[in-house]
């Protein structure tokens, strides 16, 4: 069984010395660098753009992960990949034509990912899943760190899992807010397998101690998933 993925959003970091801050979470065991980038329109924040992802670039070999929570994500895949992102996520309701939008991202060298905020049914991933390299599923409304998981989230993630099982597909499914020690496990147990955690991190120290506590409670819950799922296989 693959282990959990553990994501660090740099969105809870100081960002007065946030190539520090990237550094330290690397050297604590990180697996992705997850960048939030918030443009003030399609959500009520604003945080950095390319410049500051290339600034911190070198102070990691990690994989860069943007989530795009913008306006016209299209106009800034590029700029982000040459920023030396590695996947480049969208929000499919700030897209118009989300499979022209997919092939944009691969065309531009990035893993694609699709996000869909708590509201967005799966059901626009339909005809895209094949498409992609992960889904990014919101556990909170996006713009700013520190809310709570929503718990309607779990049976999204049971049932996108569903859908990944049944077409045999290799597609990260990433869980975004109020991912923490009290909401890892089941967020694991209903099937995601790449964990964001922002102030469960950067809030926290040290921050190999938060990334192995996350990251453990992860693995268990991906363990009873697997458990459960042979149990069924078995009674059926």
């Amino acid at each position: 069984m693959p282990g959990p993925l553990i994501a660090p959003s740099i969105l809870s970091a100081d960002f007065g010395r946030l190539a520090d801050e990237v550094a330290a979470v690397t050297e604590a065991g990180a697996d992705w660098i997850h960048l939030d980038v918030m443009d003030g329109h399609f959500v009520p924040n604003l945080t950095f753009g390319p410049k500051i992802v290339a600034a911190v670039r070198g102070a990691s070999p990690l994989p860069f992960d943007a989530h795009l929570m913008v306006s016209r994500p299209d106009d800034w895949v590029q700029a982000f990949r040459d920023a030396g992102a590695d996947s480049v996520t969208l929000h499919a309701e700030a897209v118009q034509h989300l499979h022209r939008s997919i092939q944009g991202v691969k065309q531009a060298g990035a893993r694609a990912g699709v996000s869909l905020n708590p509201h967005t049914p799966l059901s626009v991933l339909e005809y895209v899943l094949d498409d992609l390299d992960l889904v990014l599923l919101m556990s909170v409304n996006p713009g700013f760190g520190g809310q709570s998981f929503i718990p309607r989230t779990l049976d999204k993630i049971a049932a996108l899992r569903k859908m990944i099982d049944a077409r045999g597909l290799d597609v990260d499914i990433q869980v975004d807010g109020g991912v923490n020690t009290r909401t890892v496990f089941e967020v694991a147990r209903a099937g995601a397998d790449v964990f964001v955690a922002g102030s469960a991190v950067f809030g926290a120290r040290p921050y190999a101690a938060a990334i192995s506590a996350i990251r453990d409670l992860a693995r268990e819950g991906l363990e009873a998933r697997a458990a459960a799922s042979k149990a069924a296989s078995v009674g059926a």
